[in-house]
């Protein structure tokens, strides 16, 4: 998205189903290249811990506001359409499958 890569950590699962409600942390951005980035970053570091890519595909936006992304998503696992909604705190989001 707009030359990098946004990313959100989500410290349980991302929602497979409607009704299951996800806490997503957005994270710095990258720059491409970094998307198949996979392994251990040390404590001490930022971001320390594993990076695990949990899905890949594409995603569409439908809806882009600065506090709420409606995307549609093609992922191996993701697939519909779902919501990013901004918390006050500007990094924490909610992310859920719309109906």
């Amino acid at each position: 998205m707009d030359g990098v890569l946004k990313s959100w950590a989500i410290p349980k699962e991302p929602p497979t189903s409607y009704g299951v409600r996800r806490l997503a942390v957005q994270v710095e951005d990258h720059p491409l290249g970094y998307e198949k980035f996979e392994g251990v970053i040390p404590e001490g570091e930022y971001g320390a811990g594993t990076v695990e890519i949990w899905d890949k595909g594409t995603y569409r936006f439908l809806d882009r506001k600065a506090n709420k992304f409606v995307i549609e998503i093609h992922g191996e696992k993701l697939r519909g359409v779902y919501v990013l909604l901004r918390f006050r705190d500007e990094k924490n989001w909610l992310f859920f499958k719309k109906k």
